[in-house]
């Protein structure tokens, strides 16, 4: 077994060595005071349950607080500002570092580093390998549980200098802050995005929205989807056109992604062909889209997908604009109305072509419809930008997380 590990910094030459978590910090449990007594709640002391951490790094305010009195009167130990909460019970393994001095339930055995033993940060990063040893020595009993001594027995191979761990604690810690600061961003352009789709289009039978382009000020005219769109049902048994499919979350997608092309077996050639902008619906119910979803496809000049999706051209609309208004929650309101009897057992729902574009929809005239979808798609692209720098620190955190321990 290699004692160094493969990537290092420099100036650190020596082999790392094997200790027990219980002889470089205090594994410390909690309690709670009686819940009869009023006196003892709603203090100034920070007191922890383990359905409080979440992802957080760092916590410094607890949901409840406890008195001096309730502290008094409890089991709860005060633990100093760089301990390692970590959850012991169901859901064993969640972790965060106090930023201020607190206490927690019994719901934890928290890591208190002996200051020149164990770095904070640095078996804060160790969280899976902490949380996988925890599952695993907590499932031998009824109820899934590690105790103090447990998690104190735990073998961890360390660097032998207090130094080389604080330096691997800051690379880490710079990380995590990178990928929260991105993970901001990202949702506030998608908080930014959903208040457009809010605002930008009418809402409970409104005939305008609230916000508009200037320059509109025309109604936006109710109209049926079958009357401003066309059936495609197009099939080419010799195209080699990607095989792809919806997902609610992502629209189109490679069907390689999710299963074998060979899935498709001889139904393949029954794949319907679509062309850039044309439209389909992906009747099949999701958590996020219950009532499935339709995509217009803007990134491909042909592909090839299942015979089960109703597909469509829009004859004079934008065919962005109308992917947008499809997913609305007028849309799904009325799919809600159509739909006859939940999924069937290859997991669609049970609505026909005709029955789908049966739906009414309002529309402005093609010009405001251009502009909608011009920055609906401007904030996609945003959104996918930082979704993509996120993924990408993701990685090279998890590689190097490999990379820099024993």
């Amino acid at each position: 077994m290699s004692r160094v590990p493969r990537i290092r910094f420099k100036g650190f030459e020596e082999d790392w060595e094997q200790r027990k978590l219980g002889e470089l910090a205090d594994i410390i449990g909690g309690g709670t005071p009686s819940t009869l007594n009023l006196e003892y709640w709603d203090g100034n002391i920070d007191w922890y349950s383990p359905a409080e951490i979440i992802d957080q790094i760092y916590v410094d305010r607890s949901q409840r607080k406890i008195t001096e009195l309730g502290f008094e009167n409890s089991s709860a130990k005060m633990l100093p500002e760089g301990t390692v909460l970590f959850t012991s019970r169901a859901g064993i393994g969640k972790t965060a570092i106090l930023a201020k001095k607190g206490c927690t339930n019994q719901g934890f055995q928290s890591i208190v580093p002996y200051s020149n033993k164990l770095d904070s940060y640095f078996i804060f990063s160790r969280t899976e390998e902490l949380k996988k040893y925890g599952e695993l020595v907590g499932a031998g009993s009824t109820f899934a549980e590690v105790s103090g001594r447990q998690m104190g027995n735990m073998q961890l191979m360390i660097p032998k200098t207090i130094g080389e761990q604080h330096i691997i604690g800051v690379l880490f810690s710079t990380f995590d802050r990178l990928i929260t600061l991105h993970q901001r961003k990202l949702e506030k352009l998608k908080t930014i995005k959903k208040s457009m789709l809010e605002n930008f289009f009418p809402q409970n039978g409104e005939k305008t929205p609230k916000i508009r382009f200037s320059g509109f000020i025309e109604d936006w005219e109710q109209r049926k989807l079958g009357e401003i769109v066309k059936e495609v049902n197009r099939v080419d048994e010799n195209s080699n056109a990607p095989v792809m499919m919806i997902t609610a979350n992502d629209g189109f997608i490679e069907q390689s992604e999710r299963y074998s092309t060979d899935n498709a077996g001889k139904s393949l050639k029954k794949y319907i062909l679509l062309k850039r902008w044309e439209l389909a619906y992906n009747h099949g119910a999701s958590k996020i889209r219950p009532f499935g979803s339709c995509f217009a496809l803007t990134r491909a000049a042909n592909i090839r997908i299942p015979f089960v999706y109703h597909c469509f051209l829009a004859l004079e609309d934008n065919p962005e604009f109308l992917e947008h208004t499809l997913n609305g929650k007028n849309v799904e309101n009325q799919l809600r109305k159509i739909v006859s009897s939940g999924a069937r057992m290859d997991g669609l729902l049970n609505i026909s072509f005709q029955e789908y574009t049966s739906i009414f929809i309002r529309c402005p005239i093609r010009k405001e419809q251009d502009k909608i979808a011009i920055l609906i798609k401007s904030l996609d692209h945003l959104i996918t930008l930082h979704q993509s720098k996120l993924e990408k620190l993701q990685k090279i955190k998890k590689s190097m997380l490999e990379s820099m321990f024993v």
